[in-house]
C-alpha cells in the first residue's frame, strides 16, 4: 500500500541544479553560498543578522550559549515541542521549566510564563507551535526589564506573521531559530539558522559555530601573522555545507508557493471538519498569519468509543500516517530520570490525550486530500458514540 505521510519535502529541478553547481563549485563548505543563504533569510524576515547551522538543535543550543545560560539558571518553555526546546537547556547546564499551553491554539500561554518566572529564570523559549505564532507581544511585555532573552522557537514558522510582522525579524525577541529539516517547510536536509538584531549576540554566535575559532582581525592582536587564528571561546562544529546552503537558497525562491498550497490545504481540512461531532481544531488568533506546518485534529476522548491508538490505526489502515505532536517532553524517561513528574501542565497532557496530526504539505494531491478528509468522516462515523 502507498501511504500519505504527515509530512514531505518538494524538490524539483531547480534544487537539483543547484545542489550540482555547488558540488561542482571550488567549496563544498565554508564558502561563499553560506553567507548568501544567511542573507536572503536575514532579508525575508527583516532581521540584520543570521547565521547558518548544522541543525535546528544547533541553532537552539547556541542561542542558549549565546544568552549566556549556564548552570543553576533555569529557562521556560513549552511542553508541546520537539524535545530540543529544553534540551537545549539542559546542554547549556540549566533546568528547563514547562508553563502550560493556551488550550485553543496549543502554543505557550504567555500568563503561564509570567506564573513561572523565578529569579533564576534566564531565557525564555516560546514555541510556535505547529507555524501559529505565540503572543509575542504580551511574552516580551513581561518578560521586559528582568534581564531575561527571548528566543523564538520558530522551527515550524517561516513565514508566519505577527501583527503584520514576520517571524524571525526579532521585533519582540532577541532571537529567532528556524529549522530546515525535510519535512520544515523548506529543506537543506538537516540545517538551522539563527536570526538576531543584536551585533554582539550575532558575534558569539559566528564564534559558537565553529569551534569558537575566528580569523576576524577585529578580535586579534595587532601584531598577528596573516595566517594567524585562534580559539576564543568552546564552540562546536555546527557549520552548515554550501551544498545544504545552495539548496537552501533555491527552496527559500519556492517558499511563497509552499505557503499557499498549505494555506489552501488547511481551508479544506478545515470546512469539512469543523461540522463533524466530537472534533476540535486549533484556532488561529486574530492579527497574525499561521505557516501552517501541522494540522492537528483534536478527538474529544469523553466523545469517542476509540483510543487514540485505534484511531491512529485506522488512520493508517485506511494509507495515512498520522502522527502525534508531541509527546509532553516531560513525559520521557529520561526527563522522569532527573525528577519531572506527570501534573505539571493540565491543558498540554489533556491535548496530548486527543490530538493527531494528519498530513499537511504542498505535494500533497487533492486526491490525497480527499482520502484525508474521506477517511476521517467514516472514522467519527465509526467511533462517535
Amino acid at each position: 500500500m502507498k501511504y500519505i505521510s504527515y509530512a514531505g519535502q518538494w524538490l524539483d529541478s531547480k534544487d537539483l541544479q543547484a545542489v550540482n553547481k555547488a558540488l561542482l563549485s571550488e567549496y563544498l563548505t565554508q564558502g561563499p553560498a553560506v553567507a548568501r543563504f544567511e542573507r536572503a533569510v536575514a532579508n525575508y524576515c527583516g532581521a540584520k543578522y543570521a547565521v547558518a547551522v548544522s541543525s535546528g538543535t544547533a541553532a537552539l543550543h547556541i542561542a542558549c550559549l549565546s544568552a549566556g545560560l549556564k548552570s543553576g539558571d533555569e529557562g521556560i518553555t513549552s511542553p508541546i515541542t520537539f524535545v530540543a526546546s529544553a534540551n537545549a537547556m539542559l546542554y547549556c547546564g540549566a533546568k528547563p521549566v514547562f508553563a502550560d499551553i493556551d488550550d485553543s491554539t496549543a502554543c505557550i500561554d504567555a500568563e503561564e510564563i509570567k506564573n513561572k518566572i523565578s529569579g533564576r529564570t534566564r531565557v525564555v523559549i516560546p514555541v510556535h507551535f505547529g507555524g501559529h505564532p505565540c503572543e509575542m507581544d504580551k511574552i516580551c511585555s513581561i518578560v521586559k526589564d528582568k534581564g531575561i532573552t527571548v528566543i523564538e522557537d520558530a522551527c515550524h514558522a517561516l513565514g508566519a506573521e505577527f501583527r503584520g510582522l514576520k517571524i524571525g525579524s526579532c521585533h519582540f525577541s532577541d532571537m529567532t531559530v528556524f529549522s530546515f529539516h525535510s519535512v520544515k517547510h523548506i529543506t537543506t536536509g538537516e540545517g538551522g539558522m539563527v536570526l538576531t538584531n543584536n551585533k554582539a549576540l550575532y558575534q558569539k554566535l559566528l564564534l559558537l559555530r565553529s569551534h569558537g575559532i575566528t580569523r576576524n582581525s577585529q578580535f586579534l592582536p595587532r601584531d598577528h601573522s596573516p595566517w594567524y587564528y585562534e580559539m576564543r571561546c568552546l564552540g562546536f562544529n555546527y557549520r552548515l555545507t554550501d551544498i545544504q546552503n545552495a539548496l537552501g537558497l533555491s527552496q527559500l525562491k519556492k517558499l511563497p508557493r509552499f505557503l499557499k498550497k498549505r494555506k489552501q490545504i488547511v481551508n479544506f481540512y478545515s470546512r469539512e471538519f469543523s461540522r463533524l461531532p466530537g472534533i476540535k481544531l486549533l484556532a488561529e488568533k486574530p492579527n497574525l498569519n499561521s505557516a501552517h506546518h501541522l494540522f492537528i485534529i483534536r478527538f474529544a476522548a469523553a466523545q469517542f468509543k476509540a483510543s487514540k491508538e485505534t484511531l491512529y490505526l485506522e488512520y493508517k489502515k485506511n494509507g495515512i500516517l498520522a502522527n502525534v505532536h508531541y509527546i509532553p517532553v516531560y513525559y520521557h524517561p529520561y526527563y522522569k530520570k532527573i525528577g519531572y513528574r506527570k501534573g505539571l501542565c493540565v491543558n498540554a497532557e489533556s491535548y496530548f490525550e486527543e490530538a493527531l496530526t494528519l498530513p499537511l504539505y504542498p505535494k500533497m494531491t487533492d486526491r490525497d486530500v480527499e482520502l484525508v478528509i474521506k477517511t476521517t468522516k467514516k472514522i467519527v462515523n465509526k467511533y462517535f458514540r
